[in-house]
């Protein structure tokens, strides 16, 4: 028995060992065909940018394609699931955005779960997002549209990127916290939602402020009331956070790189040192900046309990508010 015991444990040891050696073999070989990314959401959006930012690099370095692929069918489920079933070998990563964390708790019947079916390669970056109202609402503050919101917020709509976007929730949380009530109105993607609020179809957006929204805020074209992080931005010198009228009012926004669970932890290793080394130079630091973005480049663990963050504080929202989506 003993004996038996020993050999059991003895093979276990080898096969660790072996595992290891083959791990380190193939990051040393990595990547040696193109490796696609993709992207489950249209071109143009902050995930998107950030693919198509980092895929250059990527491909400079580790010596071989790096092709971004937009999967949009049923708002990116489709196109995430293809990921999560596709060969964990590294030549299929995903990047994308906050709303992975909680699609679960939106989503019904979903057939990827973002802690049990993808391996986390880093955070990229993360964006504050930005209560922003058309300028003919006449409100200068976020207390006048509190104030505003109150007297006349049945009269009053929000924007919002879809139903399951960051930006609802954000400002369902928002709307939660000022005790208001305001008329939702959720387009496919947050492009169509910003061309709106320009008109003045809708009146207010809690959104990401890069893009079309820093450059229409800084041409006066939309009024900024607050920024959701917790600590005033550098993005955005001046305007004032959301919690220093509600005290610990947080929403930011963040796109991060994630692989199929199973993927050789060296393939993974060898691509956050890769990203690490990419997001170091001074030149990209600028580029994220000008898209509104501040760079963050943690480990795979962060990555993690950045997920489960998500989900616990976001979860409970969507469970009292009955947010839902078919």
């Amino acid at each position: 028995m003993r004996w038996s015991k020993f050999l059991t444990r003895t093979t276990v040891a080898a096969m660790a060992a072996i595992l290891l050696v083959t791990g380190e073999a193939t990051a040393q070989g990595y990547p040696s065909k193109p490796v696609h990314i993709v992207v489950p959401s249209s071109p143009g959006g902050a995930s998107d940018l950030v693919a198509r930012m980092l895929a250059v690099p990527l491909a400079e370095i580790l010596g071989q394609p790096f092709i971004v692929e937009n999967r949009v069918t049923s708002g990116g489920i489709i196109g995430t699931q293809q990921v999560a079933q596709a060969e964990p070998d590294g030549y299929t990563l995903l990047v994308t955005f906050d709303t992975f964390a909680i699609n679960p708790f939106l989503f019904r019947n979903l057939q990827w779960d973002p802690i049990r079916d993808f391996a986390p390669v880093m955070q990229v970056c993360r964006y504050p997002q930005i209560l922003v109202v058309h300028p003919g609402l006449g409100v200068k503050t976020v207390q006048e549209f509190v104030a505003l919101a109150k007297k006349k917020g049945a009269d009053l709509n929000f924007g919002s990127a879809g139903p399951a976007s960051s930006s609802r929730l954000a400002y369902e949380l928002f709307k939660e916290t000022a005790g208001i009530e305001t008329v939702p109105i959720h387009y496919k993607g947050g492009g169509p939602a910003i061309r709106d609020l320009l008109a003045g179809q809708v009146q207010v957006m809690l959104i990401q402020g890069g893009g079309m929204i820093g450059q229409n805020v800084k041409s006066g074209k939309l009024a900024a009331l607050g920024v959701s992080a917790l600590e005033p931005t550098p993005l955005y010198p001046g305007l004032p956070t959301i919690a220093s009228i509600y005290p610990g009012f947080e929403t930011q926004s963040w796109v991060g790189m994630f692989a199929p669970a199973g993927t050789p932890r060296p393939v993974i290793d060898r691509l956050h040192a890769t990203l690490a080394r990419i997001l170091a130079d001074p030149g990209m630091k600028a580029r994220f900046e000008s898209q509104g973005a501040e760079v963050i480049g943690g480990t795979p663990q962060a990555l993690a309990q950045v997920l489960r963050d998500d989900q616990v504080k976001w979860s409970k929202l969507i469970r009292d508010k009955k947010i839902a989506v078919d």
